[in-house]
């Protein structure tokens, strides 16, 4: 019932979303400083519910003063739960309205991706700044087109990469950076696990579902970050042992890329597999993450001795703040939407060697 609800709001398609207000420059350009923002979540499935709403309560930058939903019967847990006022509760036809209310800042898009592009472009027009989960969307025209929104009408708009807000992901980023160990010589990064569901969007293509731009892209990331640089090439291969389950989109996909450098990765993802893990060979040593990828508890070593097991109270809290503190004080995100365009980048060329079974230029 829930996919049939989200696809037809989907089929209103991103040239409604283009369309649907002119640009409110005005408003994002006149905006009084504030010392915190308040974030309006716009779809509350589980993510919103059990991770982004809680960890909101944790913010000191921003706070939780609105939502978006197209199901009535969550609004009064909602309500009771987090105060909100009925002003700030809206639906995905009078979502627009969402420009004249000073109480909502930025917007967090929390939708099956296939949403992502028009509810990122509508809030954009409204004068709001703009968070949208990962994948960014599951097309690179979408993804520009949602840079380009955001641009035109001087909102900021971050992709909900909460790891690279992660000091032990940021750890492993450095060692890239710094080359201890010299160059980056061949990547191992895996990132999966095991969906018993059998009708979820992540199942649906016309949704955006499919292993690789979900899970995929934690394990492309991890390959992306160790080196600091963009591959040039990737061969890759899907698969699935559920075809009655995933017979629209992969359950799994392993795919091989090579950087410039000359650095080579080899990186599984899957919603049949358990796997979360980054071992990364340098030409003096190695380091290893496990987990690499998760809500918590990512930690890892490296060939001299050291441990890489930095504290973090809560991963999105702290994606948050830091993103709202980017807004606030004008300053760059660490994530902004050009970082989820390369990866969607990647991610066209690896379903296109998929397809045709060959090595891929990008």
């Amino acid at each position: 019932m829930g996919n049939k609800r989200r696809i037809f709001l989907q089929n209103t398609g991103i040239i409604a979303a283009t369309t649907a207000l002119s640009p409110n420059i005005l408003l994002s350009a006149t905006r009084p400083a504030k010392e915190k923002l308040g974030v309006a979540l716009v779809g509350l499935g589980y993510y919103s519910k059990d991770l982004l709403a809680p960890a909101l309560q944790l913010t000191k930058n921003c706070e939780l003063r609105g939502i978006v939903t197209g199901s009535p019967d969550k609004i009064p847990a909602w309500k009771a739960k987090y105060g909100l006022k009925d002003k700030n509760i809206y639906d995905y036809q009078n979502f627009d309205d969402i420009a004249n209310n000073p109480d909502i800042d930025v917007v967090y898009v929390v939708l099956p991706p296939s949403m992502h592009a028009e509810y990122t472009i509508r809030a954009a027009k409204a004068g709001k700044h703009v968070w949208c989960e990962k994948p960014m969307a599951p097309s690179v025209t979408e993804c520009e087109a949602m840079i380009k929104a955001c641009k035109d009408n001087k909102v900021k708009l971050a992709i909900g990469y909460r790891c690279q807000h992660d000091p032990n992901i940021q750890a492993y980023m450095k060692v890239g950076k710094d080359r201890p160990f010299g160059k980056v010589k061949m990547i191992s990064s895996a990132a999966g696990y095991f969906d018993g569901r059998t009708d979820h969007w992540k199942q649906s293509k016309a949704m955006g579902g499919g292993a690789m731009g979900d899970m995929g892209v934690y394990a492309l990331q991890g390959a992306r970050l160790a080196t600091g640089e963009e591959p040039i090439s990737v061969l890759a291969q899907a698969s699935t042992t559920r075809p009655n389950i995933y017979h629209e989109v992969e359950e799994t996909m392993m795919f091989q890329l090579e950087f410039p450098s000359g650095a080579l990765a080899a990186c599984h993802t899957s919603f049949g597999i358990n796997m979360n893990h980054l071992h990364i060979t340098y030409e003096k040593g190695w380091l290893k993450m496990q987990p690499h990828s998760s809500y918590s508890g990512n930690n890892g070593s490296m060939s001299n001795g050291t441990i890489i097991n930095y504290p973090i109270k809560n991963q999105q809290a702290k994606q948050m703040d830091e993103d709202a503190h980017a807004i606030l004080n004008n300053t760059n995100l660490i994530a902004p939407g050009e970082e989820g365009l390369r990866d969607i980048v990647v991610v066209e060329a690896i379903y296109k060697s998929a397809a045709q079974q060959c090595a891929i230029k990008i």
